[in-house]
C-alpha cells in the first residue's frame, strides 16, 4: 500500500484503470462507476477506499481477444522478434569518437531545442492541440518553420512557454533535463559495474546521483517502490522489477524508459541487440511490455546509426529487436508503410494523430513515431530531422533529444553544419553528482573507453 510519489493516490487509481485497458483487462461498467464516483478532492488521499479498487483492478482478467503477444522476460522477447543483423560489425576506430561526440551533442541540442515548448506540446492552449500550439507560437513570432531556439519574446498571443534558459536570448549551455540525466546515468553505470550491470545497479546509481525530485512519472513510483521495500538497512532484498514497475505504478508503458535508450546504444555502437539487451536491464524494473520495448527500440536504432544512415533501414534494424506482435511494434511498420503515402512531415503526423493521438501525451508509441517521422522526412539531416521532431509536439524534449542521438551519430561532430550547436558552448550543467558541469568532447571520450571495455 504505497501511494506517495508522482501524483495522488486518487490521479494514480484513475490512470492505472486506463492503463489496465490498454493492456487488454476490460473494466465492469460497475467498477468503472466507483472509481468515477470518488470525490476528486474529498478522497485524494483516502486509501482505505482506493486501495481496494486498485486491486480489483489487478484482478482483473485479461480479454481472450486482445490480439497483441508482449512478453517482459528477456527470452520471451527474443523468442518474438523478427529476423535482424543484430550486430553490424566494428565501428571504425578513426570514426567513432568524432561519431560519438555528435551523438552527445546531438542529444544536447533536441532536448534543448524542445525543453520551452515541452508544457504546450504536451496540452496545447486556446483549444489547440500541442502541435498546433507550437505552430502558432513560432507563426506569431515570424519564426515557422522551427529553424532556431525558441524566443521568449512576448507576442501577445498569452502563450506561455518555459525554461528561459533553453530560449534563445539565454542559452549558453545544456540546462538540467532528465533527457540528459539518464544518459549520464548510463555512463556511470557502465564505468563502474562494466557489462555484467544489473538493475539494482541502475536503481542503486537513482539512489546515490540523481535528486528525487529530478525522476518523473513512472520512474518515480518504481524508485519509490525498490527503496520501501528495499530498506537500507535490510538484511535481505527480496524485491523484484515485477513488484517495481506494476505496484501503483500506471505509467509502465509511458515514455520514461524510451528516454532512457541513448546511452546503451552509445557504449554498443555497432551492436544493436547487445544495445537492446542493456536496454532491457534497464527498463523492465520500472516498465512493461510497450514502455519496456521504446527503451529496446531505440537503443537499438542508436546503435545501428554509428554504422547505417538510411533512416527506414535504422528503424527496421530497431523493429527486429522487439516482439514483432507487440503494439509498438505494429505501430513502427504502420509507420514504415504510411511515411511514402504522405507529403511531407506534417501530413504524417496528421496520420498519427488519427491513429495514436487519443494515447497519453507521454506514451511510448505515439512519441515514438514523432521520432521515427522525423529521421524518415528529415532524411537524417542533423538540424531538419530535429527540429522536425520538435514541431511534431508531444513530448517534445525527449523526443528532440532521441532524434538528436541518432542523427548526430550518424553524422558524427564534424558534420553537425546547424546553428543549434554553437549555443551550447560543448557544455552540459546536470543534476546528476558527479557530472555537475561537463563537456560533451569529455563525454565522447569517456563513452569510447566505456566501448572498448564492453568491445573487448
Amino acid at each position: 500500500m504505497i501511494f506517495t510519489g508522482w501524483a495522488t493516490p486518487i490521479e494514480l487509481l484513475g490512470a492505472e484503470l486506463i492503463q489496465r485497458e490498454y493492456e487488454g483487462y476490460p473494466v465492469p461498467d460497475s467498477l468503472r462507476e466507483r472509481v468515477s464516483d470518488l470525490d476528486r478532492e474529498a478522497d485524494a488521499m483516502n486509501i482505505a477506499v482506493i486501495d481496494p479498487l486498485f486491486d480489483e483492478l489487478a484482478g482483473l482478467r485479461k480479454s481472450s481477444d486482445f490480439p497483441y503477444s508482449q512478453p517482459n522476460d528477456l527470452d520471451g522477447i527474443r523468442s518474438e522478434r523478427a529476423d535482424g543483423p543484430r550486430q553490424l560489425g566494428t565501428v571504425s576506430q578513426s570514426e567513432i569518437l568524432d561519431r560519438l561526440h555528435g551523438a552527445w551533442t546531438g542529444r544536447a541540442c533536441g532536448c534543448a531545442l524542445g525543453k520551452p515548448v515541452e508544457g504546450v506540446g504536451m496540452r496545447g492552449a486556446k483549444g489547440m492541440t500541442g502541435r498546433q500550439t507550437i505552430r502558432a507560437y513560432l507563426e506569431n513570432r515570424g519564426h515557422w518553420p522551427l529553424d532556431f531556439y525558441f524566443s521568449g519574446a512576448d507576442a501577445g498571443d498569452e502563450i506561455n512557454i518555459h525554461c528561459p534558459l533553453s530560449q534563445r536570448e539565454n542559452i549558453a549551455f545544456m540546462e538540467p533535463d532528465d533527457d540528459i540525466h539518464y544518459t549520464l546515468i548510463a555512463l556511470h553505470v557502465l564505468e563502474n559495474h562494466g557489462a555484467d550491470f544489473t538493475w539494482r545497479n541502475v536503481a542503486n546509481a537513482w539512489n546515490s546521483c540523481l535528486p528525487y525530485n529530478a525522476i518523473c512519472t513512472a520512474e518515480t513510483q518504481a524508485i519509490l517502490n525498490y527503496n520501501n521495500a528495499s530498506p537500507r538497512k535490510a538484511v535481505t532484498d527480496w524485491v523484484t522489477p515485477e513488484y517495481t514497475s506494476t505496484h501503483r505504478n500506471p505509467y509502465r508503458e509511458w515514455i520514461g524508459a524510451q528516454i532512457r535508450a541513448d546511452g546503451w546504444g552509445y557504449a554498443c555502437a555497432g551492436n544493436p541487440e547487445r544495445a537492446a539487451e542493456f536496454a532491457w536491464r534497464d527498463a523492465h524494473w520500472t516498465h512493461r511490455a510497450n514502455g519496456i520495448y521504446g527503451e529496446m527500440l531505440f537503443a537499438a536504432i542508436t546503435a545501428a546509426a554509428f554504422v547505417v544512415s538510411d533512416p527506414v533501414e535504422l528503424v527496421e534494424i530497431g523493429l527486429s529487436e522487439i516482439p514483432r506482435n507487440s503494439r509498438l511494434a505494429e505501430a513502427g511498420r504502420s509507420a514504415l508503410k504510411q511515411a511514402p503515402e504522405c507529403s511531407d512531415f506534417h501530413d504524417f503526423m496528421n496520420w498519427v494523430d488519427v491513429h495514436y493521438g487519443e494515447l497519453s501525451p507521454v506514451h511510448t508509441v505515439n512519441n515514438a513515431l514523432v521520432v521515427i517521422g522525423a529521421i524518415i522526412f528529415g532524411q537524417m539531416d542533423f538540424h531538419q530531422s530535429i527540429c522536425s521532431s520538435v514541431e511534431g509536439g508531444w513530448d517534445t524534449d525527449c523526443n528532440g533529444a532521441t532524434c538528436g542521438s541518432i542523427v548526430g551519430a550518424a553524422s558524427g561532430a564534424r558534420g553537425l553544419n546547424s546553428s543549434l550547436v554553437a549555443p551550447l558552448h560543448d557544455t552540459i550543467k546536470p543534476k546528476v553528482f558527479g557530472f555537475e558541469e561537463v563537456s560533451m568532447a569529455e563525454l565522447a571520450e569517456r563513452t569510447l573507453t566505456v566501448h572498448r571495455n564492453i568491445v573487448g
